[in-house]
């Protein structure tokens, strides 16, 4: 008897004890890719530089101009929409931090199996589009529907799940204008390439990355809640595979550092010199503005307050610069940050566990060793 495609997919599970980094996760992370902490230092990610994460495989699109985009379901009228349709629609710019929602999940103890992040699947970027309310506006989307479905061409099998990537907004979300969802055609003033999306993605402004649908060919209006795999099964917050968990949605606050000194090839502990040692980063969060970061040089015994930026016009949706100064002495050190945003929601510094790893946003610690200058 001949196997199923469905026979072929591992289920979800968490690494043994002493089990390290297998072969499955060292070939995802060969194909994904997150952002060099230095890299922080770029107020607009350069697109090589953004984190990519891709479920199944980058589709070939060799003519853009040939695709196409569908609105249909429970619509007026329904439309199918060539790349130039798209572009003669009024085009916003929106300024948007994304982070995948298992950013952090290689920290975790135990470790769900899966693409091993660790702090770096985040990137910012001005994203070029449509506004999505026009569009279901022009489609006469119903206002009695619940959710709009949005289908990217990526395909593929997860957890024996044979499916196309598929992810769903509720209609209020869809259609609203804080933050306002675009089907962008852009990024960093130039057309989408491959790997983030081309030629059109979803952009949602403050979710978390599973939201942000690329290769996008159909939005369909529903009169139900979607059930899709990637809605309903995976990315849940769970503690238990048999709950039906919470659904991972806004991004968590999160503070990183632009790791300080100069690196060590394999460990990456940071090498810093006696005396005054500029510290800074950048802070987001995807619930409301940040209000706070604070510093730790002791891995948390105490903390001190940074400088942040104030929120700039048109830039709610972006990370934000910090920094501030410390006096380093020759020693070791545990050093990190913490964001706290205006709902009072702050990072914490123990990690919060679920079996899918998401928006674990705990904070960050870098080794960093202050060597004197006059030791041989």
């Amino acid at each position: 008897m001949g196997q199923r495609p469905r026979d072929l997919s591992a289920p979800a599970r968490l690494a043994g004890p002493d089990e390290g980094i297998g072969a499955d996760e060292l070939a995802l992370a060969t194909r994904n890719h997150g952002l060099p902490l230095e890299a922080l230092r770029y107020e607009i990610t350069p697109p090589g530089l953004h984190y990519v994460l891709t479920h199944y495989d980058i589709p070939y699109v060799p003519h853009a101009d040939a695709w196409r985009l569908a609105v249909d379901g429970r619509v007026r009228t329904p439309l199918d929409l060539s790349l130039a349709d798209l572009l003669s629609f009024p085009q916003v710019t929106t300024r948007v931090t994304l982070e995948c929602a298992g950013n952090g999940r290689a920290l975790l103890t135990p470790r769900p199996v899966s693409q091993p992040w660790l702090v770096e699947a985040v990137g910012t970027a001005d994203w070029t589009g449509v506004p999505l309310r026009l569009l279901l506006r022009e489609a006469g989307a119903d206002p009695a529907a619940v959710d709009v479905v949005f289908t990217g061409a990526d395909h593929g099998i997860e957890r024996g799940v044979e499916q196309d990537y598929q992810r769903a907004l509720p209609l209020a979300v869809a259609v609203g204008d804080d933050p306002e969802v675009l089907v962008a055609t852009a990024m960093n003033d130039a057309p989408l390439p491959p790997q983030h999306g081309r030629p059109l993605r979803l952009i949602v402004p403050g979710w978390y990355g599973m939201a942000q649908v690329k290769w996008l060919r159909s939005v369909t209006v529903s009169g139900v809640p979607f059930t899709g795999f990637q809605q309903s099964v995976a990315y849940r917050i769970r503690r238990t595979a048999d709950e039906e968990g919470e659904p991972v949605t806004r991004i968590a606050p999160r503070a990183l550092l632009v790791p300080p000194g100069f690196p060590d090839f394999m460990s990456r502990t940071r090498v810093v010199r006696p005396g005054p040692v500029p510290l800074w980063g950048r802070a987001w969060s995807g619930h409301v503005p940040v209000s706070s970061v604070e510093v730790s040089t002791d891995g948390g015994g105490s903390w001190q307050p940074a400088v942040l930026d104030p929120v700039r016009r048109g830039r709610r949706w972006a990370w934000r610069a910090w920094h501030c100064d410390w006096d380093a002495s020759p020693g070791e050190y545990l050093v990190g940050a913490r964001a706290t945003d205006l709902g009072g929601h702050t990072q914490p510094v123990a990690q919060r566990w679920s079996r899918g790893g998401f928006a674990n946003n705990a904070v960050r610690w870098v080794r960093v060793v202050c060597v004197d200058a006059s030791s041989p």
